[in-house]
């Protein structure tokens, strides 16, 4: 294994000899790297330490250079893996016994101080030449004068002051001010019997202190050369043990039991999986991370107490400030001189720097069964200096940040409250009052949003206003303000913590109005590439600004969205994101219904294109992943757009039954499309609404709305969809010659305007009334044309449409067989696309068809769970009626009326006259019970 030297020549050994090839400015850097091993060092600051302020104009590639010298030197010693690139510049990782400066404060911790001092060769690093290196050459040789020392303390204690003379006074002389150094020459010459010889020495020094320095010595030596003038006995030494080895250190542990771990709340609550799996816990080092307030800190310190009986050396805790108001991160070192006090080291013996401060605290804890909870880090690097060695130490540590890149630990993320445990931990803290009011206090845990910081203040608050109920903490609790103003200062610590891209994409993401975003919205959003928004998604996810309930989507927790939203100013940024909306959606659309892309043909291409869609499945994923998105945007966002946007969404929303959302999208759009006076926009708008009113069994508004688009209305197509929905109505009140001619109207137009599917659409309603009013053959040539104009353009939904009409037409025609065959396989289309309430008509239809009565309760349940999904109540109606007409027949007659009354109230609703054959044949069941119950009396 090669081995790197500091204390002396800075070189790279491998074997026996050193290598040669480096330059003193690529040793610089090898030393300033190996100094701060563990820590990524930044090419800004490796400058500053090779040239402060004076850097040249290349220095840049200067230091580049190095690091390309370094690595080639690495690969030829086999050490290549030792120099490791980071996100934010380079960090060395050498292996135990590599850097001879490691050895050094190894041995000096363990108290092997020749051991120690052997190391050194010369000065450190002697033989190069950077800004740092005075300042670190200085520090290097006054350890390794503490050190040395230490050690004439020891041989002074054992008597051995006579073997010291020479090499203390060749010391002092190269260390004049050196006030330890001077007292061990001074005790050593008084108990050599050279009293005079000490006196001089001690006013030497004296003179020496107060020619360069204008001090007088501290009390120690001053009380030092009293007593030699006095010859006081207290000097004399012990008697002399020339075997004995130098005595080790007093040891330092700390007394048994020592405990510094903070109070444990007494109303802890929940987290029984997460106890569970910390207490089971053989890792030596354990994060915990979560967002701010989600009770870390809380969860780490009660574990502690738990096992606190299994670690009887010490149980240690330390804030290291990370996300503290007011403060700095507390640096390592600091940090590990607070361990190492709670640790027992006194403080004379804890050295300066990081690198020995790490030694002597891994040397500590060796062989010993310590604790350690160390709170709020920063990062990985924050803590990496202060994990333990080979020990049987647990280190629990916290942090805001998930600690992805520390090797070896284990990692438990915290997520909010689960109800129960919310209800537990309000319940405890705010007592009878919280019993008896269950409902308001899991509202007062929503507006919470589980939170446990929030669940805690807003239980405090409540338990300090006895005359406060929980219903009236809850109402005041719909002002998120008031929730933010308890949490909001934890939040901002973290968002503090971010760097100044992830800070503007947090602000972004609060203006967004939909639940999730993912990458390619981000990046719409901040106006960056589909890669940088990803990266700086997952910066926010580590860091627990943002949450991921599903793989590649992001949202916030709802106290969170309120601060980013609070703090968030709009650049243009939801506009972006709409039009991306926009742009997307109508990709998407295209690729699912690819036969009426002419329709969207007015919608401008995007300047900027949207990734691609693959296929149908992934267009339908993303509009299914998107929907309230987008519709959320629509209704929050700019006014622009949105005619564009309702013409791409319609086909979508209408198959796959999103009506509450077409209503909300067209409503929306009709009222923007008046005020901004785009009459193309309100035409378009209320033949939607028409026709989603007419998908939803509200005639009357379907007629309304059709009735003000004929008016308003001069483009044929749209003036042939107004007629479509007023033909449809027509024919469901079984008004036949009014909705033949509305749908013969519709007709014209759409041969007029050359609108294949919309003429195919209109043939297959039309031949239903043509059918209705006698003419099954010129119904069946209309439903033959309409198949195949349907397939022509390459329309499954269109094509099911059609099998389904066809099928009641062979039905009511006596063709069973036929009938089924039609209504089975347009279930099966709409059940590949997806369109639940199109389904549930072909089911109820195969059901109407069905000659067995089980068969049909079967085949009616199933369309109307589908029906009842998408809202469909023409459909609920329908199966309902079959359903009591089949278990009729199968002699249940209680479930028969149970149904019919379902079915009459939903005919009733929609005003169709379906309801008057539903009430006689519920009146018609009621009279025959009544007979058969008389006949049994007789």
């Amino acid at each position: 294994m090669p081995r790197f030297t500091l204390l002396g020549p800075v070189q790279l050994v491998a074997g026996d000899a050193p290598l040669t090839g480096l330059a003193p400015r690529h040793r610089a850097v090898l030393a300033y790297l190996l100094l701060n091993a563990g820590r990524v060092i930044s090419i800004e600051r490796l400058i500053e330490a090779m040239w402060g302020h004076d850097r040249p104009d290349t220095a840049r590639s200067q230091i580049h250079a190095s690091i390309t010298a370094i690595r080639k030197a690495l690969r030829g010693a086999g050490a290549e893996g030792l120099l490791e690139t980071r996100a934010g510049g380079y960090v060395a990782r050498p292996e135990p016994g590599q850097v001879d400066a490691h050895d050094f404060t190894e041995l000096v911790a363990a108290g092997e101080l020749r051991e120690a001092l052997a190391l050194w060769r010369g000065e450190a690093l002697e033989d190069v030449h950077a800004h740092y290196v005075t300042a670190v050459r200085d520090l290097w040789n006054d350890r390794r004068l503490s050190a040395y020392e230490r050690l004439v303390e020891g041989e002074l204690a054992a008597g051995r002051h006579g073997d010291l003379l020479d090499e203390l006074a060749a010391q002092v002389a190269a260390n004049p001010l050196r006030e330890r150094l001077n007292g061990h020459l001074v005790l050593a010459l008084h108990r050599a019997g050279r009293q005079a010889d000490a006196l001089a020495a001690a006013r030497a020094y004296r003179t020496a202190l107060a020619e360069e320095q204008g001090l007088d010595p501290g009390h120690a030596f001053t009380e030092l050369e009293r007593a030699v003038l006095a010859d006081d006995p207290a000097l004399r030494p012990a008697a002399p043990t020339p075997d004995a080895a130098a005595p080790a250190p007093a040891a330092s542990g700390p007394p048994r039991r020592s405990t510094y771990l903070p109070y444990d709340i007494p109303d802890f609550s929940g987290r029984t999986a997460e106890l569970e799996r910390l207490v089971a816990e053989r890792s030596a080092v354990v994060t915990i991370d979560g967002m701010a307030g989600i009770g870390k800190t809380t969860l780490a310190v009660h574990v502690a107490h738990r096992l606190a009986e299994h670690y009887p050396d010490g149980r240690l805790f330390i804030d290291l400030q990370a996300h503290t108001a007011g403060r700095e991160p507390l640096d390592a070192a600091a940090a590990l001189e607070t361990l190492l006090r709670q640790l027992g080291v006194p403080a004379d013996r804890i050295p300066v720097t990081l690198a020995e401060r790490g030694a002597l605290w891994r040397a500590e804890l060796a062989g010993r069964r310590v604790l350690a909870v160390l709170d709020n880090a920063l990062d990985a690097e924050h803590v990496r200096p202060l994990l333990p060695g080979h020990s049987d130490t647990l280190v629990l540590i916290t942090s805001r940040r998930r600690l992805v890149d520390l090797d070896g630990a284990h990692a438990l993320s915290v997520e909010a409250l689960g109800e129960e445990d919310g209800v537990e931990l309000f319940e405890r803290i705010v007592g009878e009052r919280a019993v008896r009011e269950p409902g308001a206090v899991r509202e007062v845990l929503r507006l919470c949003g589980h939170l446990p910081l929030a669940i805690r203040l807003s239980a405090a608050r409540l338990q300090h206003r006895p005359r406060w109920s929980v219903s009236y903490l809850a109402e005041r609790l719909h002002d998120h303000r008031r929730l933010l103003n308890g949490v909001s200062a934890a939040f901002a610590l973290s968002y503090d913590q971010l760097d100044e891209a992830e800070r503007r994409m947090f602000r972004l993401l609060g203006l967004v109005p939909g639940r999730d975003i993912d990458p390619c919205g981000a990046a719409a959003l901040a106006g960056i590439t589909e890669e940088e928004a990803e990266d700086l998604l997952e910066s926010l996810l580590d860091a627990h600004m943002l949450l991921q309930r599903e793989p590649g989507r992001y949202t916030f927790h709802d106290l969170l969205r309120e601060h980013a939203r609070s703090i968030a100013e709009d650049d243009g940024a939801v506009l972006r994101l709409l039009t991306y909306y926009l742009h997307r959606a109508r990709a998407a659309i295209d690729r699912l219904y690819p036969h009426s892309v002419a329709q969207r043909e007015g919608i401008p291409r995007p300047a900027t294109p949207v990734a691609p869609v693959r296929d149908a499945a992934e267009a339908l994923a993303w509009l299914d992943a998107e929907r309230s998105n987008i519709i959320a945007t629509a209704v929050h966002g700019p006014e622009v757009c949105l005619g564009m946007l309702a013409l791409a969404m319609r086909p979508y929303l209408d198959r796959q039954a999103h009506h509450d959302d077409a209503l909300t999208l067209h409503t929306l759009t009709l009222r923007r499309g008046r005020k901004l006076g785009q009459r193309e926009v309100e035409e378009r708008a209320l033949a939607d609404l028409a026709w989603t009113y007419w998908r939803l069994g509200e005639y009357e508004r379907a007629e309304e709305h059709a009735h003000q688009a004929l008016d308003a209305c001069e483009r044929p197509g749209e003036r042939a969809r107004a007629l479509l929905t007023l033909g449809n109505v027509a024919l469901r009140r079984r008004q036949d010659a009014q909705a033949e001619r509305h749908l013969g109207q519709a007709l014209d137009l759409t041969r007029i305007g050359a609108d294949t599917w919309g003429e195919a659409h209109v043939l297959g309603i039309l031949a239903l009334a043509l059918d209705r009013a006698g003419r099954p053959e010129e119904a069946r040539r209309h439903l033959d044309l309409a198949l195949a104009l349907h397939r022509k353009v390459g329309d499954p939904a269109g094509e099911a449409l059609i099998l389904d009409q066809l099928g009641l037409v062979l039905r009511r025609q006596g063709d069973l067989a036929g009938a089924r065959a039609r209504h089975e396989r347009a279930a099966a289309l709409h059940r590949g696309l997806g369109s639940a309430g199109d389904e549930a008509s072909a089911l109820n239809g195969l059901a109407e068809a069905a000659a067995d009565p089980a068969r049909a309760v079967e085949e009616h349940t199933a369309a109307l769970a589908l029906a009842g999904a998408a809202r469909h109540r023409p459909e609920q109606a329908r199966a309902h009626d079959g359903l009591a007409r089949a278990h009729l027949a199968l002699g249940d007659e209680e479930r028969a009326r149970e149904h019919g009354r379902l079915a009459l109230r939903l005919y009733e609703e929609l005003g169709v006259p379906e309801a008057g054959e539903v009430r006689s044949f519920l009146e018609e069941s009621l009279r025959e019970r009544c007979l058969a119950v008389s006949s049994r009396a007789l």
